[in-house]
This record gives structure tokens, sequence and C-alpha cells, in this order.
């Protein structure tokens, strides 16, 4: 077929929307973007007219109905009698919280494991080979499963703490009990305790957020808490400017000076003096009847899930910290070595800063899975997202379409802001040209 693509002067015919190169890509492309459009339009059109033959309306006031269950793992109050979108709420802190902790956790051990698998040293390298490649080859809902499993049946129970002469004991200095229903640890407290023990402190206030008519996402705001946080970004701000000062010293003298302990000072001093004014203690778990009471209480459901996620997507990591070692020049490391430089000093200074530029792209996607996989939770009972919004609530409100397209919207929000800020950073460590 003849096409037009050099047409020097005449009128525009349509003929040329097809024949002329210089139109088809653009006609190619809104013609498939009509053709999607039509395609969306007639799903939602079907679908809207099939909840109407079932007499059902598409909408969102359910969420101000009572959701009537409980969240056993939570970080705000809660109870059975507050609103479906308030438990919401408390499923998307859970799968935030795991995300973030676990995000963390695999960063850390990936990386190590990573080094190590290129160790010197036989034994090591083999055993981090053994690591990898047994999580790797293992489905994640299995090692969640089984992590949970291991947890209920090796810890003790909690009437093993009981007694003269017990069979369990609690760990650093009677601070944290180790249970099969989860771990017990103190719980940071602000204010001053009374003569009977009790703790008082008018740090704190309610926040109300209204939805869908008279529900309410309440949420408690601590003065304390925010005043911590206010000190300690003041501390990064000033340790920021402390840098930027060191950037131009070095720039002008070509000596940097040494700045650490300033800026680690600006950080932790100021925090610690706020500590100490708001009187921060302890509240120490202790066996009260059948139970502990008292302190944090870490579930079983938690601590398996976020062990098995880490773990797994760590297995990951470390084949990309690897491979991102791998993909820098031996010539780096031998110059580095040449000038004297201990091989732990060519790792942290030489290696991993260009190494970085390989990792951080194929990294923001083993974060996106570690997030998606956490919908995994219900297996082992962690009310995440996908156990409130997506479990219960679809199947006490039987809005089977607006809870799962709320639940992907959440999901693809969250991955977008996961990519975003992995994006930011790294622009900001590739190499720029000047």
């Amino acid at each position: 077929m003849a096409s037009v693509t050099d047409s020097q002067g005449g009128s525009f015919r349509l003929s040329m929307l097809l024949y002329d190169s210089r139109y088809r890509s653009a006609t190619i492309q809104i013609v498939a973007l009509i053709g999607f459009l039509l395609l969306i339009g007639w799903l939602v059109n079907n679908t809207v007219q099939n909840l109407a033959e079932l007499g059902k309306t598409v909408g969102f006031g359910f969420l101000g109905d009572r959701a009537g269950y409980d969240i056993n793992q939570r970080l705000l109050e809660y109870s059975s009698a507050d609103s479906h979108l308030r438990a919401a709420l408390l499923g998307l802190l859970n799968t935030l919280l795991i995300a973030v902790m676990g995000c963390i956790a695999a960063t850390i051990v990936g990386v190590v494991v990573g080094i190590l698998r290129l160790s010197n040293n036989w034994l090591v390298a083999r055993i981090m080979t053994v690591y990898v490649e047994m999580f790797r080859n293992v489905p994640v809902l299995l090692w969640i499963v089984l992590s949970m499993a291991i947890l209920i049946e090796t810890l003790p129970a909690p009437s093993a703490f009981r007694g003269d002469t017990p069979s369990a004991s609690m760990l650093f200095g009677d601070n944290v009990a180790l249970t099969n229903r989860g771990i017990y640890v103190p719980e940071p407290l602000f204010g001053k305790v009374d003569e009977e023990g009790v703790h008082t402190s008018w740090r704190h206030g309610i926040g109300d957020l209204h939805f869908f008519g008279d529900a309410s996402l309440r949420f408690d705001l601590s003065l304390d808490l925010v005043a911590i946080l206010a000190t300690l970004i003041a501390g990064l701000m000033v340790s920021g400017l402390i840098k930027r000062r060191a950037d131009r010293v070095q720039a002008a003298t070509g000596l940097r000076p040494v700045t650490w302990y300033w800026r680690t000072g600006v950080i932790v001093v100021p925090v610690i003096v706020l500590l100490w004014v708001l009187g921060l203690h302890f509240g120490k778990p202790e066996l009260r009847g059948f139970n502990f009471q008292g302190g944090t209480h870490l579930r079983n459901s938690f601590i398996a899930l976020w062990l098995a996620l880490s773990l797994y997507t760590a297995a990951f990591v470390a084949e990309i910290v690897r491979g991102g070692i791998l993909a820098i020049s031996s010539g780096q490391t031998e110059a580095a070595a040449a000038l004297g430089l201990r091989p732990r000093r060519i790792m942290s200074l030489v290696v991993l800063p260009q190494a970085l530029r390989v990792i951080i792209p194929p990294l923001i996607s083993q974060y996106l899975n570690l997030t998606k996989n956490s919908s995994l939770a219900i297996a082992v009972g962690y009310m995440d997202l996908t156990g409130t919004l997506m479990g219960i609530t679809l199947n006490q409100t039987g809005r089977e379409l607006e809870t799962v397209l709320l639940t992907m919207l959440i999901y693809l929000l969250i991955s977008l802001a996961i990519s975003g800020a992995m994006n930011v950073y790294n622009n900001s460590v590739k190499l720029k040209e000047r």
C-alpha cells in the first residue's frame, strides 16, 4: 500500500489520515482509544443493568453502617459498634504497617545475604545460596502458614509462666514474654504515674472526621508524639544544613570537615531531652489471670506474616544485590584496594553506591510484590485491608462490586506511592551529565 510521506501544499483530504504517514499513527491511536472507551462504557453499562435486575444499586453508603466484628491487631481504638469505614481504615493501617516493616527487614536481610553470597568463605557462600534457593522456590503462602505453626507449637503458653517453679520465664529483665499467643513487650508511656500506679497524662486529644452522615473516623491525637516528631524533623533539617555547609567547605578547600558528631547530636540530644521532660516510661506486661496484661501485644499472626514476607522477599533482594555488585567493574575494587582501603570500606564506599543504580529499579518491583503479597494475611487471621473490606465487610453487606473496586483502588494508590518514592530516590543516585 502506497503512502504519502512528503506532501507539499495542496488541501487536506480525509484519505490522508490513513495514507499519509504524518497522520497515520495519530489516527490509529485515536481509533484505539475510542474503541477502548466504548468497551469500558459497555462493561459499566452492562454491570449496572445486571445489578438493577438483581435489585441492587451502586453506592458506598454501606460504609457508614455498623461493622459488628472485631479486629484483633490494631493501631487505633476500635469496637464492633464502629462503622465499616473505620474497620476498613484499621485494615489499611495494618496493611501499611506490614508493608513498611516488611520492606525494611527484607532490604536489610537481602543486602547482607547478597553480599555474603559473594564471600570468599566457601561455607558462608553455600549457606546463603541454600537460603536463597529454599525461599525463592517455595510459595510464600506456605512460608506464612509454616511460620504461624512454628510460633504456635514451639512457644510456651501463658500458663507456663505461672507458679513457684514456672517452666518458662520472661526475657530481658522480665520485660518481654514469648508465648504461643504472641509476644508481649513494654509499652512506651508519657506523663506521670500516681501513687496507685495509674497512668495520667493531659497531653492527648480526640479528632473526628465525619463521612457518610453519622459515621465518624476517630483518631487519638497525642501531643507528646507531635512534639517528638516535630523535634525529630527539626533535627533532621539542621543536620541537612550542616551537611550542605560541609559540602561547600569541601568544594572550596578540598578538605571535608568532620561533622558526624554534630549531625548526630542535633538529632539525638533534643529528642532525648524532650523524652525526659515528657516523662517517658515503659509499661511492663504482667501475668494476670490466664494471660498477660499491659504492654504491647504483638500477635502471632502479625509476627508470622512479617517474618515470612520479609525472609521470602529478602531472597529475591539478595539476588538483585548480588547482580548489582557483579555489574560493577572489578577495576573499581582493584583501584580502591591499591589506595589501601579495606574490603569492608571498599564495599560500602565504592561498590554499593555504584551498584545502587542497578539495584534500585528491580528493588521497586520487590517492594510492590511484598505489599501485594500482604493480602495473604487472611490465611493466618491477620486483619489487613483484604480481611476487613474484602472479607467480612463484603460478606455482611453483599456489596461485591463496591468493595472490590475500592480495595483495588487503595492497593493501586499504595503501589503508585511506593513507585513514586523509589523513583525519586533512583533519580537522586543516577549518573548526571555535566
